[in-house]
């Protein structure tokens, strides 16, 4: 054997040369890799900078003035109940749209629980949910405008915008259950 192939650093590093290799029968695999444990491949989650940090609350505090002062008169709750120049019926329709939305991202979470492999979690359920979420979701804003112009009028953009910012930013710390790789299972391939 070689001393090794020159690596960057100056040194030599050992390659490992197999003449059958695992493409054969498998009757000539040395290193038992069938009944070695599982190494789970999850990433370590990395610290939130500072600035991640100030963003979201940024956003949670803006999403939280627009809830509490509404119209100044009263708050954002009490306005899509009583409020008669709200128009009631897109605001009925984008709400319509945004529960199928939920119903859809929770029904995919939980297609997805069943599904072991993590390469074919997304690839099967993404492209065919994803336009019609999309679309759902554009649909419910522009409803959402149109029933709430008559109070704010062009600030009932900015106003969705941040309602919609803050429930991006708060919806990964609301999971179901955490989930744990299962490190103990042995591998049959």
């Amino acid at each position: 054997m070689s001393g090794g192939t020159p690596v960057a650093g100056g040194g030599l590093m050992r390659q490992r040369h197999s003449q059958g290799g695992y493409a054969s029968s498998g009757d000539d695999l040395e290193d038992d890799a069938c009944s070695r444990m599982v190494t789970p491949n999850a990433q370590i989650p990395r610290a939130r900078t500072w600035v991640e940090v100030l963003e979201n609350v940024l956003w949670i505090a803006s999403a939280v003035f627009v809830v509490y002062f509404g119209d100044r008169h009263s708050n954002f709750v009490y306005l899509l109940c009583h409020d008669n120049r709200i128009r009631r019926v897109p605001l009925y329709l984008g709400m319509v749209g945004v529960i199928l939305n939920m119903g859809i991202f929770f029904y995919t979470g939980l297609l997805a629980w069943g599904i072991r492999k993590s390469d074919d979690k997304w690839e099967m359920l993404t492209p065919s949910v994803a336009p019609f979420v999309t679309l759902c979701g554009l649909f419910s804003f522009c409803l959402f405008t149109l029933a709430l112009w008559p109070i704010w009028s062009f600030l009932t953009l900015p106003l969705l915008f941040t309602l919609f910012m803050a429930c991006m930013v708060i919806i990964p710390y609301l999971t179901i259950r955490t989930f744990r790789p299962q490190a103990d299972l042995l591998r049959t391939d």
